[in-house]
């Protein structure tokens, strides 16, 4: 498992993202559970963020993609809105614990 940061470096309801063995991921928190995906939109190929950490909507409530606005949810990186709907993310294994957030890739 690799550590990517201590539990209260992700806050609830933001995002964040990380480069781990040349991986590009980012991770979100939501009502206390933490979500990591690969950088990644299945649309293009192209990274998500919108600005460095900035991978969520207005609202906090969806990850958006700032190439062309597709719409996905947090909880199983499902498109819902946009040029690749009914496509995901893809999802990265991950667990916390109180030393910090760690994946297995």
């Amino acid at each position: 498992m690799i550590r990517l940061c201590a539990p209260h470096e992700l806050p609830e309801a933001q995002s964040r993202g990380f480069c781990v063995e040349d991986m590009q991921l980012f991770a979100v928190r939501k009502e206390g559970e933490v979500f990591v995906y690969r950088n990644r939109c299945p649309h293009r190929g192209v990274p998500l963020e919108w600005q460095a950490d900035q991978f969520l909507d207005p609202s906090a409530s969806l990850i958006q993609c700032a190439r062309h606005g597709a719409l996905f949810l947090i909880e199983s990186g499902e498109c819902v809105a946009g040029p690749c709907e009914g496509e995901a993310l893809h999802a990265i294994d991950c667990r916390e614990d109180g030393e910090g957030i760690w994946v297995d890739l």
